[in-house]
This record gives C-alpha cells, sequence and structure tokens, in this order.
C-alpha cells in the first residue's frame, strides 16, 4: 500500500513535471514569436520610414527640378515673346517697304496722268485770258454795234466752254491727287461702295505709265473689256488698288522678260477683263509673258516666295495680295503655262 501511495505521488509528480515543461514550452514558443512579431514591426516601420524620408529626398528633388524647368520656361517665354516682337516689327518693316514700293511705282505713272489735265488747265486758261482781253477791248469801243454784241457773246460763249473744260479737267486732276493720297494712307479697315470698272482702269494706267517711266523702251498692247452692267460694289479701295497695282506690275514684268528673249514678232500684251457672275464678281488680268512653271505654281501666294532677282522684289507682293481678297471673302488664283500666258482671276462678293 505505502509502495502503491509513492508510485502514485511519483506519477503525479512526472506528470505536473511534465505539464511544466509543456508549458515553458509553449511559453517560450510564445515568446519568441512575440518577439519576432515585434521585430518584424520595428523593421517594417524602419522600412516605412527609410520610404518616407526617400520619399521627402524625391519630393524635394522634383520641386527643385520643377522650379528649374520653370525657370528655363519663363526664360524661353520671354525670348519667344522678344523674338515675336522683332518678327512683327520685321513684318511691319516688310509692308511698309512694300507699301512705299507700290507707291514709288505709281507715282511716276500718276505724274504722268495729272500732267494732262493740268495741260488742259493752262491751255484753256491762257484761252481764256485771250478772249477776256478781246471782249475788253470791244468794251473799249465806242460805237456798240450790234455786230460786236454779236461778237462779244460768241466770245462770253467760248468763255464759258472753257471755264467747264478747266472745271472738267481740275476734277480729273484732284481725283488723281486724291487716288494717291488714299494709296499712301494706312487702310482704315472701312468698306466703301466702290466703281470696280473705273478703279481698275484707272490702275491700269497708272501702273502702265510708271512702268513706262522706268523703262522708256517699254510698249504693251492693253486690252479692256469691263462689264457694263457691273454695279457698285463694297471694298476697302486702296486695298483693292494695292492688289490690281500689284498684279499689273508682275504681268507688265513677265512681258518684259519674254520680250528680252523673243523675236521682234513678239508683242506684249495685256488683257483685263471685268463681270459680274450672279452674286460674284469677277477680274481677270492676263499677259502674255514668260508664265509661271507648274512646280511653283502653289508657292507663289507664300511670304517672302519670288522668282525675280534679288532686290527686284520682296516676295510679299502675291502673299499680302491674298490676304487681301481673303479679307474681303473673296478668292485669288492663278492659271498659267509657262511660256505663254499667266492670268489672275480675283473674285470678290457683288455686294
Amino acid at each position: 500500500m505505502y509502495l502503491l501511495d509513492i508510485s502514485m505521488q511519483t506519477s503525479v509528480i512526472i506528470g505536473i513535471s511534465a505539464m511544466v515543461v509543456l508549458f515553458s514550452s509553449f511559453l517560450i514558443a510564445f515568446i519568441s514569436n512575440q518577439r519576432q512579431k515585434l521585430q518584424f514591426h520595428k523593421n517594417l516601420q524602419a522600412i516605412h520610414e527609410q520610404q518616407q524620408q526617400a520619399l521627402i529626398e524625391q519630393n524635394l528633388q522634383l520641386e527643385d527640378r520643377v522650379k528649374e524647368r520653370t525657370e528655363e520656361l519663363l526664360k524661353q517665354k520671354n525670348n519667344l515673346q522678344v523674338a515675336l516682337s522683332d518678327l512683327k516689327a520685321s513684318q511691319l518693316q516688310l509692308v511698309q517697304k512694300e507699301k512705299m514700293a507700290s507707291l514709288g511705282e505709281i507715282a511716276s505713272g500718276i505724274a504722268h496722268e495729272i500732267q494732262n489735265p493740268l495741260n488742259f488747265v493752262n491751255n484753256f486758261a491762257e484761252i481764256n485770258a485771250e478772249l477776256v482781253s478781246e471782249i475788253k477791248d470791244l468794251l473799249a469801243l465806242e460805237n456798240d454795234t450790234v455786230n460786236n454784241r454779236g461778237e462779244m457773246k460768241i466770245l462770253i460763249e467760248d468763255v464759258n466752254k472753257n471755264l467747264q473744260k478747266i472745271h472738267q479737267h481740275g476734277k480729273r486732276a484732284d481725283a488723281i491727287v486724291k487716288s494717291m493720297l488714299q494709296h499712301s494712307r494706312s487702310s482704315s479697315g472701312q468698306k466703301e461702295s466702290t466703281d470696280i470698272n473705273t478703279l481698275t482702269e484707272e490702275y491700269l494706267r497708272l501702273a502702265y505709265h510708271g512702268q513706262k517711266a522706268r523703262d522708256s523702251s517699254f510698249n504693251a498692247i492693253l486690252r479692256t473689256d469691263f462689264d457694263s452692267g457691273m454695279d457698285r460694289i463694297s471694298i476697302i479701295p486702296n486695298d483693292i488698288s494695292r492688289v490690281l497695282l500689284n498684279l499689273y506690275n508682275n504681268a507688265f514684268y513677265a512681258v518684259t522678260e519674254k520680250s528680252k528673249v523673243s523675236g521682234d514678232g513678239f508683242e506684249p500684251t495685256i488683257s483685263v477683263s471685268t463681270k459680274k457672275l450672279g452674286d460674284k464678281i469677277e477680274i481677270r488680268i492676263k499677259d502674255n509673258g514668260t508664265g509661271v512653271p507648274e512646280k511653283i505654281k502653289e508657292k507663289i501666294f507664300q511670304p517672302f516666295f519670288t522668282t525675280k532677282p534679288t532686290g527686284v522684289g520682296t516676295g510679299l507682293g502675291l502673299s499680302l495680295s491674298y490676304e487681301i481678297i481673303k479679307a474681303h471673302q473673296g478668292e485669288l488664283t492663278v492659271n498659267s503655262a509657262e511660256g505663254e500666258f499667266t492670268e489672275f482671276v480675283i473674285e470678290l462678293p457683288a455686294i
């Protein structure tokens, strides 16, 4: 019995010891696991802090780069604004140069045109002075006969007719001067009711005489066909006159160049016509000059493109003409055959 009790006590002790060992093992494993978790969290926190620090450094670097790039862009913007201002100034200078060139080209033509009415004014004024002198002589005669009165009446009628002629040619000279002043002024941008036939013919004559003044040997046949049923249209006259002048001068240049290489049988010819086509009017300017090569036909309305030698043209004439016609809601086109002819066609609204 005593031995049985000892055995039972031993079993209990062993069981308790096993439980203690098992609990100790479990506790050690639990503590170890908690330590690992704690270390993992510490490592994770450290990684997170490193990432946060790296992110902060990257943000600072990006801010510096953005700041540098912004400064570069601002500098480039300032440089572009300066370049744009210079470009606009150069463009204005070129446009002014083209405008003054066209004014110079018609100056001699205007001088020729204005000389004619001034000659008439001077001649009729001289005749009137003689007639008035004769009237005075008749009035000085003591005998007032019927013949004297009849002769005096005829003289007075002649004076009146001459005064009408002086007035007519004075108005013509005035119109020419006004045309020159209008051409020299900057465009107001205001449209005016205009007789397109008169404008087309007037600048053809001015351009022709201007060409003859520059080259006394120049001669050309001018053929005109103006639609008599053409109504007045709303345009900016001095802008359209610049277009016409440019196209006329191009035509004169083309026939002049062709005459240099052609025989005596070549007759420089410029044909100008107007026609009303429904809600549009059409102006055609054709020459039998050198023509435009097919490969450059699409380029002739580009700014600064020219087939003329250096110093002869700015390369802006046709470009500006194209823009002016476009601004009038019109079209400017060209038909040509190299060595045969060139024809520019202007279409404008018939309003």
